[in-house]
């Protein structure tokens, strides 16, 4: 059964088509319409990565390289992967456990310029390159700051840091974020001053900028309970109606994990989609976080993982199709074999998972994209758990370094994701 859904999955990435764009239209907006991209008048669909350390490895301070970033850019460029998913900044102080630093936003307001400057660079390098991004202005969860960061300077006390409180005490206290209209405006106050931003490299303002495919109100976005629903989706309305007033040029997603980040409310999901100012749908798959496949058996669990996929995202499909947008499976990763994190460790069931995915994408006409989780490049883990120093990983600083990513001497993934990218 195994090697029998692997070769399906094989032919069926062969014979996927992704449309090429002249070298004129790279350098045009991605557009909206039909249910599909558009980069001029051609189809853009795309197979692309999570690179949420760019404006980091893009900066001259702590943390920056831009060397390596120019290489990854090279590689990611060379493997088709031109599609790229990047935290704008993350936010609060230094010194925090788990959280990525260093930060662009110290305090509401206070900015690093290092981290503003590497933003620059990365989306001037990018357009070299014609490549997209993707640019998410917020998070839910604690390795960025996002929630936690904007309650805490709106008087809502502490956050708990889930290492050291548990996530069920994380997840409580973000649940204020929903209905704390001060916390609200110190993050409107952010995405004001960073979609006015010039890019001092290219001298081209954001706004005008088509290396940029999209703005995305947060990575993960959730209410965290049942009564902070309706205050989570006027929330998420209030934000993109400000985008949308900053920006006419570029697309807007909210960076929903689907229903499964709605409290596993399909309604809720349909409701925030059918939002005017949001352009496309988002969905996020991850089989062992979600316990559709286990430490113990990763392999074995395969086929189940695949069979959880489609049932998850068949919904989202529906719906995509319904509201005439595109979906964009932007995350999705796999443990490596034996849930090992060493860069030289086999990568059997990621591979076949990964192929899965693409596959759906080739089936499903309401797919225009997806973005795997995420890219490690030429760096390698010094340490299991992130230390100040380290090199950036596909990993955020919370998680196993190496846990998800991908790395450029994965060679059977690389081979895995070119058969999809290769034949453009």
């Amino acid at each position: 059964m195994n090697k029998m859904l692997y070769a399906v999955c094989s032919l069926a990435l062969a014979a996927l088509m992704v449309f090429r764009t002249s070298k004129e239209e790279v350098h045009s907006f991605v557009q909206q319409r039909d249910g599909q991209f558009l980069i001029g008048r051609q189809p853009y669909k795309f197979v692309g990565t999570n690179f949420w350390y760019g404006a980091i490895l893009g900066s001259e301070g702590q943390g920056g390289d831009r060397q390596r970033l120019c290489r990854e850019l090279d590689n990611l460029h060379a493997l088709g992967l031109d599609n790229l998913r990047i935290l704008v900044g993350s936010d609060g102080e230094h010194g925090v456990r788990t959280k990525v630093e260093p930060t662009l936003q110290r305090a509401p307001g206070v900015y690093n310029d290092t981290i503003l400057a590497g933003l620059d660079f990365l989306l001037m390098e990018m357009g070299k390159r014609g490549m997209k991004a993707v640019l998410y202005l917020n998070n839910s969860w604690e390795w960025s700051g996002g929630y936690g960061f904007y309650l805490e300077h709106a008087g809502a006390g502490r956050a708990p840091r889930p290492n050291e409180d548990g996530y069920p005490a994380f997840m409580k206290y973000v649940a204020q974020f929903a209905t704390n209209g001060r916390a609200h405006l110190l993050f409107y106050q952010y995405i004001k001053f960073i979609l006015s931003r010039t890019n001092r490299y290219t001298g081209l303002a954001y706004k005008d900028d088509p290396t940029i495919m999209a703005w995305q109100v947060g990575n993960e976005p959730r209410a965290f309970g049942n009564a902070e629903k309706q205050p989570f989706a006027q929330w998420l309305a209030e934000s993109t109606a400000l985008i949308r007033s900053l920006d006419s040029h570029h697309l807007i997603s909210i960076g929903s994990e689907g229903i499964w980040g709605c409290e596993m409310d399909s309604a809720l999901y349909e409701q925030i989609s059918k939002d005017p100012n949001v352009d496309y749908l988002t969905a996020h798959v991850w089989p062992f976080n979600w316990g559709w496949a286990h430490e113990q058996s990763l392999v074995a669990d395969v086929p189940k993982a695949c069979v959880k996929t489609a049932d998850y995202l068949q919904q989202h499909f529906r719906l995509a199709k319904r509201l005439g947008k595109p979906l964009v499976i932007e995350e999705f990763g796999y443990p490596r074999d034996d849930f090992r994190f060493e860069p030289a460790s086999p990568t059997e069931a990621r591979d076949r998972y990964y192929a899965y995915i693409f596959s759906l994408i080739q089936q499903e006409s309401a797919v225009a994209g997806c973005n795997f989780w995420a890219w490690g490049g030429e760096a390698r883990p010094r340490h299991q758990q992130w230390l100040v120093g380290d090199p950036y990983l596909g990993d955020p600083a919370q998680e196993q370094q190496g846990l998800n990513s991908v790395f450029s001497c994965d060679s059977t993934t690389i081979k895995t994701i070119t058969r999809f990218t290769s034949v453009r």
